[in-house]
């Protein structure tokens, strides 16, 4: 069996010395930049970052946007900017069936209608002829 004795021993906080206030041109380990101008010069670096920042994202938006692409404003094969190209009715890789009364002139009209000369010049080049047949499929350029 073990016992265990209690004492009483008087527990006192350590000492510790008294504060004072000293001058500033009395402290010998304190040298360099005065608060205030560390300050203004983080400011300044903020700043710096912030623009250039926001001159990085001016240009990856430029860079987006002129970016070629059915997204941005690209262009079809045929010549034709993609948001002319969506509403009409036949763009470019589509096959268009020739009916009566077609012609190539016809045919680069609903293809292109801002400017049906190049898209005519393309259909010539794919069919290798100027004349149409109703009934043939067209692979439209």
């Amino acid at each position: 069996m073990s016992a265990v004795a209690l004492t009483e021993y008087e527990i006192r906080p350590p000492a510790r010395p008294h504060l004072h206030l000293v001058e500033q041109s009395s402290v010998p380990w304190r040298s360099g930049v005065h608060l205030a101008s560390r300050r203004l010069a983080r400011a300044r670096r903020r700043r710096q970052r912030q623009r250039a920042l926001l001159g990085l994202a001016v240009a990856l938006g430029l860079v987006v946007l002129a970016w070629p692409g059915h997204a941005f404003g690209g262009t079809t094969g045929s010549g034709l900017p993609t948001d002319l190209a969506t509403g009409a009715t036949l763009a470019s890789g589509m096959v268009y069936v020739v009916q009566p009364g077609d012609s190539v002139a016809s045919i680069a009209r609903l293809v292109n209608p801002v400017d049906p000369a190049y898209a005519r010049r393309r259909l010539i080049a794919e069919l290798r002829s100027s004349v149409v047949i109703p009934g043939e499929h067209v692979l439209i350029p």
